[in-house]
């Protein structure tokens, strides 16, 4: 029955159990609205920052596309630097804007002293940087959380605790379409133990908490599921029993405690069997679970808790977070109705009263009357009456009606509009009813309604902040919008004389389009004509050349005529040379013979004279050819000459033919460029008379522009007045201004 609680624990919390069971749906749906809301809280303050991450990230894109066609390297700039500045002063919870390079290296940074640090492939940022990067593709991520010397040196900024466990949110920013860096902001992981926590907001103040663990590790794999992600407040010394985590909560298996802060060094086991406590277990397990019945479930102080556990992942946060909100048991149902007190009080004085008058009958019935134990019956009944309405009235003032006046006077001076939002019921004066449990929602609505107040203040200063800002830049604006307006009419003007010029143009153009087409129209008649001449001259050249042609052949046919005719010689005065040879050997036979040799030797005599006859002969007709054949061969050369130049006639004949035709192609793209010039007057004409009518509705959209101009100065104003009245129904609640939420 008692479970693992045993008897002595676990009667008195059965007995609550049973007298509060009634309350079992109203505590399941006050642990369900915690948990939503405090989820609700998580992921709009991270879809906050990513806002302003996304959009920091697409400004640095845009320095960094504009320096890379400017041939500038990756390196802090002057306008990265006021980029980070601005986006620092809205990030409220962020203690470092810095950008890191592609190589690891941060090169401009709100935090001087982070400026050139370097986070290689063994930094505990290699992860995220790598996660983000995503293989060139780039992608947001929520790194953490993770232990940084830097977070613990630059301080807190809105958080109440500080140590050195971060979050990190990176950005891929590009260059050119590559990943060129990310863009870091660094928050303090104390922040969102702030935001799920809420110390005076807490609805079971003793024993309520609201913690993040591990559930589902995939960047961080080093953290083990059940490891606690958030500070604790049982860390802040508000533990029932005295106990907290920093001196050590006593269990019956040994202390639990932590050196600095929940988050990372608590595991959220059950020391008596070591394995994770049930509500923790029962959430990774199932992804949200809610219990509220008796006797509950053992948690990391082996006390009896209930609640509701919830898992989730932050926007681009790749691991998976569980939180639980709980309650020990004993707290949640330790309340005592108003309804069993007065059935209590009443039974316990009905059983006095009876005792009480059964003794008076008793005594007077042996030695009195009747009517005198009548009369003291009903005399005992009125006084005993009278005593218990006063100790009734005296109870229920003390117990009920003084504090439902406290209750009351305290809604009554927030009601009223000029409350003190900083003030709260105090518990500790209530009895455990339901007067206490009102007090506890009240103050939880204080809490929240203080919280919406600090917010609507701030919400007006950054609007009144953003106003001035906005009537400056309306005053700007109308000013240079009123020297646009100026040189706007100054630059119709001009147009309007433009229009005149290119008008006057273009009728200049028409009139030299005629008469370029006249002359046009008498250049190709000449042109023609002169075609008509030099192909009549071409067919002459090649006739000539024809001719000159078969001379030369005929030349050249007489040439190696005359050459056979030296041949011929040549035999001949061989011949002769021979017969004068024969000659001369006969003489000298015909004179060894004596004078029978004589008739013979003067014949040989004739001979030889006739030999040397034929020599001289062929000498002289030799010496002839030899002259012939140089004057034909000096008339070859002048013909093949002749030939050359009637060549060169065909091919100036061709030239003056092709240029005629290009003369002629070039006459007539003369006249397309001219109509082409035409043309484009005629358009720039019709742009004219267009651009005659935009100017004029640019004229009339100038004036709309500066009363429209005049008409957002005037509703600025208008802005600026309501933000003040609002600051100042803000200004009539007290609010407690060093709280952030």
């Amino acid at each position: 029955m008692f479970d693992w609680l045993g008897l002595k624990r676990g009667f008195p919390l059965y007995i609550s159990w049973r007298l509060n069971e009634d309350l079992k749906e109203d505590v399941a749906l006050t642990f369900e609205g915690i948990a939503e809301t405090r989820k609700e809280l998580l992921m709009e303050w991270a879809a906050d920052n990513w806002e302003l991450m996304k959009r920091l990230g697409g400004e640095v894109t845009q320095v960094l596309d504009k320096e890379a066609e400017e041939g500038k390297p990756l390196e802090q700039t002057a306008a990265i630097g006021v980029l980070l500045q601005n986006a620092y002063q809205r990030a409220k919870d962020m203690t470092e804007l810095f950008l890191i390079d592609e190589a690891g290296i941060v090169t401009a940074t709100t935090s001087s002293d982070h400026y050139g640090a370097r986070y290689g492939t063994d930094s505990i940022l290699h992860p995220a940087l790598q996660y983000a990067k995503n293989g060139g593709k780039g992608r947001y991520c929520l790194f953490g959380p993770y232990r940084d010397p830097v977070t613990l040196r630059l301080g807190a900024r809105t958080s109440s605790f500080h140590d050195a466990v971060t979050l990190l949110f990176v950005a891929p920013v590009k260059r050119n379409g590559a990943i060129a860096g990310y863009v870091c902001g660094r928050v303090p992981n104390d922040v969102i133990g702030d935001l799920i926590q809420r110390e005076s907001g807490h609805i079971y103040p003793d024993s309520g908490d609201n913690y993040i663990f591990m559930a589902e590790p995939l960047l961080c794999k080093e953290i083990k599921p059940g490891t606690a992600l958030s500070r604790s407040r049982f860390e802040d010394r508000t533990f029932t029993h005295g106990d907290n985590l920093k001196d050590g909560v006593r269990t019956d298996y040994g202390i639990v405690t932590v050196k600095e802060h929940t988050e990372l060094e608590l595991l959220f086991t059950d020391p008596a069997t070591g394995e994770l406590h049930p509500g923790v277990a029962g959430t990774i397990r199932n992804g949200s679970n809610c219990f509220v019945e008796f006797p509950g479930y053992s948690d990391y102080r082996h006390i009896p808790v209930i609640g509701k556990g919830v898992t989730f992942q932050l926007p681009h946060c790749p691991d998976k977070w569980g939180m639980m909100c709980e309650g020990d048991l004993e707290e949640v149902y330790r309340i005592r109705s108003l309804r069993y007190r007065q059935r209590r009080l009443h039974a316990v004085t009905t059983v006095i009263a009876s005792i009480l008058l059964a003794a008076l009958v008793a005594a007077l019935s042996m030695n009195a009357p009747m009517w005198v134990l009548a009369v003291a019956a009903g005399g005992f009944n009125l006084l005993f009456g009278l005593g218990v309405i006063g100790f009734f009235k005296r109870k229920e003032d003390e117990r009920i009606v003084k504090h439902m006046r406290d209750v009351t006077r305290f809604i009554r001076l927030n009601a009223e509009g000029k409350g003190d939002l900083t003030k709260r019921l105090s518990l500790g004066e209530f009895d455990n009813d339901e007067v206490k449990d009102m007090a506890k929602w009240l103050n939880n609505m204080m809490d929240s309604l203080e919280g919406i107040m600090l917010q609507v203040k701030t919400a007006a200063s950054d609007v009144t902040a953003s106003q001035k800002a906005m009537n400056e830049s309306a005053a700007a604006t109308s000013q240079s919008t009123g020297q646009v307006s100026s040189h706007l009419s100054e630059m119709i003007e001009s147009i309007r004389q433009q229009l005149g010029d290119i008008q006057l143009a273009k009728e200049a153009a028409d009139t030299m389009r005629e008469t370029l087409q006249g002359l046009e129209k008498k250049a190709a008649e000449q042109i023609v004509m002169a075609q008509s001449e030099v192909e009549r001259i071409g067919d002459k050249m090649q006739h000539i050349s024809a001719k000159v042609g078969e001379t030369n052949a005929t030349i050249r046919t007489f040439m190696e005529t005359v050459q056979d005719i030296q041949n011929v010689l040549q035999v001949i005065e061989q011949i002769s040379s021979q017969t004068n040879l024969l000659a001369l050997n006969a003489s000298i036979e015909a004179a060894r013979v004596g004078e029978q040799g004589k008739g013979f030797a003067v014949v040989a005599s004739e001979i030889r004279k006739l030999a040397n006859s034929t020599r001289e002969s062929t000498e002289e007709v030799h010496a002839i050819t030899q002259k012939i054949y140089r004057e034909a061969e000096r008339a070859f050369t002048s013909m093949d000459e002749g030939t050359r130049v009637v060549e060169e006639g065909n091919q100036y004949v061709a030239a003056a033919r092709a240029t005629l035709n290009d003369a002629y192609t070039q006459d007539a793209r003369k006249t397309e460029v001219v109509e082409e010039v035409v043309r484009l007057l005629e358009n720039i004409a019709m742009v004219s008379q267009e651009n005659r009518k935009v100017s004029g509705e640019v004229e009339g959209r100038m004036k709309e522009l500066l009363e429209e101009t005049a008409y957002v100065q005037q509703t600025s104003r208008d802005v600026e007045w309501i933000t003040t009245l609002m600051q100042q129904m803000v200004g009539q609640f007290k609010l407690t201004e060093t709280r952030i939420r």
